[in-house]
């Protein structure tokens, strides 16, 4: 086969995969969700098999844990997460006024705006914009709540999801036999080598990262919890969630939280200074503990690539493409390297061209 056979031949797969993905969104969710869970339990599964537990006794009872932990966190959490999401959805118009009543007397004192602060029509304006959006956030949020097809969607990831994650870890050793014996021989070692490099990157992230993201998420919430503020719980499980992006999380929440002690607890000094102090220290927490132990230096997704992708993927495929933008990312970023490492290397940049010595 020549080069541009093989060319050919790879564009007509990635132009089938993007179809693929494209016609059967709707129901990859749970495929691509059990698939995720295999390969973030795998090394669990291949520790309890050196210790003489059969692969399949291993699956299900590091299956059945990963549910019960699951099912756990989904009663607890669910509900109370639901509740100070709409809490949070009938307090925003109260927000506002606070906030306007807040910073007005600060604008005054350096900008003369007697004019625009007296402008009863704007202030009426923005107060129904605030109160439509909560108005459409809310109907928006009972309709994904309420909905049909959102109730299939949980049974669906209920049942399914849990099959599909057994079934691949179980096994995910024959799977990977199997792929790497289709390989060309040719090129195999090339391909086990980038391979390696992207499940490095992978486990790394993928990994590291989801722990790291789950216990600044339980940090973040209890913390903020115990002080008092209002939605602490919500705005400290987004903070852990999202802090896979490197100060994007902690930057959102601290806004948040800082915002409503502000609204909540001024002018009591204290009680704002113990929420900063909690971003203090889970910054610390993160910056000097978790990322170093959990993650480690050889990642190679810059934040600003991750953001991207996880737009790009949540444009083109919905939710199924938030998921799987990560691990598309780093498969682009270590093959995007390689293509350069292999340019660096080539006829077409030649450090010693023989034209140089001339100029």
């Amino acid at each position: 086969m020549t080069l541009k056979q093989q060319l050919k031949f790879w564009v007509i797969a990635l132009v089938a995969f993007v179809l693929f993905l494209v016609l059967l969104s709707d129901i990859l969710l749970p495929f691509v969700l059990g698939m995720g869970v295999a390969y973030f339990l795998d090394p669990v599964a291949d520790r309890l098999e050196e210790k003489g537990m059969s692969r399949t006794a291993a699956t299900a009872l590091i299956i059945g844990l990963f549910l019960v932990l699951v099912n756990i966190a989904f009663v607890l959490v669910i509900p109370i997460l639901i509740d100070q999401v709409m809490g949070l959805l009938n307090h925003l118009p109260e927000y506002y006024e606070n906030v306007r009543d807040f910073l007005m007397p600060f604008i005054d004192r350096f900008v003369d705006l007697p004019a625009w602060r007296q402008n009863q029509e704007f202030n009426d304006t923005v107060g129904q914009y605030v109160s439509e959006m909560v108005k459409k956030l809310a109907t928006f949020s009972e309709n994904i709540i309420d909905g049909g097809l959102a109730f299939v969607n949980i049974i669906t990831l209920l049942v399914i999801s849990p099959v599909v994650a057994f079934y691949l870890l179980r096994d995910w050793d024959h799977i990977v036999e199997r792929i790497d014996s289709w390989l060309p021989k040719k090129h195999a070692a090339q391909i086990r080598m980038l391979a390696k490099r992207i499940d490095d990157v992978l486990a790394g992230f993928v990994r590291g990262q989801a722990l790291v993201c789950l216990i600044l998420a339980v940090y973040y919430s209890i913390a903020l919890m115990l002080t008092g503020l209002e939605f602490g719980f919500l705005i400290g499980i987004i903070t852990g969630l999202i802090s896979f992006i490197p100060f994007v999380g902690a930057i959102i929440g601290f806004i948040a939280s800082v915002g409503v002690a502000l609204i909540q607890f001024w002018p009591d000094y204290i009680m704002i200074g113990l929420v900063v102090g909690i971003f203090i220290i889970g910054q610390i927490l993160e910056g000097y503990v978790l990322v170093p132990n959990l993650v480690g230096g050889k990642v190679g997704l810059h934040p600003v690539w991750v953001m991207f992708g996880l737009l790009a993927g949540g444009s083109l495929f919905g939710f199924v493409g938030v998921l799987i933008a990560v691990p598309m990312a780093a498969v682009i970023g270590v093959l995007s390297r390689f293509a350069i490492d292999q340019y660096l290397q080539s006829p077409l940049y030649d450090a010693h061209h023989p034209d140089q010595g001339d100029s």
